[in-house]
């Protein structure tokens, strides 16, 4: 039975991804294994690895940047596929296929970081915004006034 973290689809189709890109690049030549080869591999890997390693996070800012960092993997993973297909190791198609599943992937992590931060929010509303703290002269601060000079 699935339970937290298996049930995030995003992790779950980070996971899914990281097999596919592990099965195309079989397929690259041998003078690829220690570059494209080993660069994707790692880079997929590290988008899993990241999502879940931010789901253990105690606090919103810890996992937004865990999942900042897997943001990154799926954006460097992406741009790897395409120039595989550029390169002529890997089918366009293929690649077009998985770049778009990476699309979807980052639209959904950009959508789960909203998510957190809204939640943050609202765990937050029974405390104070700090703009809106009063000073000892009971007038409000602002960011972009000099208090001193009243």
């Amino acid at each position: 039975m699935a339970t937290g973290l298996e049930n995030l689809k995003i992790y779950k189709l980070a996971e899914d991804l990281e097999v596919k890109v592990h099965e195309v690049t079989k397929l690259f030549p041998k003078d690829e294994i220690y570059r494209s080869v080993d660069q994707l591999r790692r880079s997929s890997a590290s988008v899993s690895n990241n999502l879940a390693e931010h789901y253990h996070k105690s606090t919103t800012k810890e996992k937004i940047r865990f999942i900042s960092i897997a943001k990154g993997e799926i954006e460097e993973t992406k741009r790897g596929i395409l120039k595989a297909a550029r390169k002529k190791i890997l089918p366009e198609n293929t690649a077009k296929d998985i770049a778009e599943q990476y699309t979807v992937l980052m639209k959904g992590t950009n959508a789960y970081v909203r998510f957190l931060m809204l939640n943050e929010g609202k765990k937050d509303s029974g405390k104070p915004k700090p703009e809106t703290i009063l000073n000892q002269n009971q007038k409000p601060l602002t960011k972009n006034k000099d208090v001193s000079q009243n």
